[in-house]
């Protein structure tokens, strides 16, 4: 009975660490910040609601995946603006008919809906196509609450500094019958780093 006992903690604490593990590095301290053409964006997130879409998000920042992609797309129509939406590889320098179709070939993450969590202004979820497995790398902010998006796509973070920049870019001026800016604001630099660590905005030099 002892040897059967001691198994059974080794082979929980052996769970414990791995799923430790999974998320080494994306903590409840860990935010992104999205340098932009208009200011910066500050992005806590919530590993243990979507760990696999927050890791995938984490990861393409840390390889410099975003820098140079562009917002590409603003969901709503004035006074109703409820999101923006970024992190096509397209916008780089891709003709902007593709923008927020993707390339082949991009992993996919699994969807981590919540039934808890809302789409309220400051959420940011991962984007995807009609396949609820489909997120890749693109991305949005809400502005605006969006109760239709509940449990429908998965929420990995939210804004904690920055909404005024995402209320400049969802305000900009759009092509005529179109939700493509006209002048789409760039993400020039997106990095990871711990909020605990986060340097006031005056003072990073952008």
């Amino acid at each position: 009975m002892t040897h059967r006992v001691s198994l059974g903690l080794v082979v929980v604490l052996l769970i414990s660490l791995g799923s430790v593990s999974c998320r080494k590095g994306v903590s409840k301290d860990t935010v992104a910040v999205l340098e932009t053409s208009y200011g910066r964006i500050v992005i806590e997130f919530y590993p243990d609601q979507a760990p696999k879409n927050v890791a995938n998000f984490v990861e393409l920042t840390e390889a410099g995946f975003y820098d140079g992609t562009k917002f590409h797309r603003i969901v709503g129509k004035a006074p109703k603006l409820v999101a923006i939406q970024g992190g096509d590889p397209n916008t780089v320098n891709g003709d902007p008919s593709t923008w927020g179709h993707g390339q082949p070939g991009q992993k996919t993450v699994v969807g981590e809906f919540s039934t808890t969590m809302k789409h309220v202004r400051g959420i940011v979820s991962a984007a995807r196509a009609n396949d609820p497995n489909s997120a890749t790398s693109q991305f949005f902010i809400c502005v605006a609450p969006e109760p239709q998006w509940d449990g429908k796509y998965t929420i990995l973070g939210h804004v904690i500094e920055g909404m005024n920049v995402a209320d400049a870019i969802a305000h900009g001026p759009l092509w005529p019958n179109s939700e493509r800016p006209l002048d789409p604001v760039v993400i020039k630099k997106a990095y990871i780093t711990k909020r605990s660590e986060l340097k006031p905005e005056s003072q990073t030099g952008s």
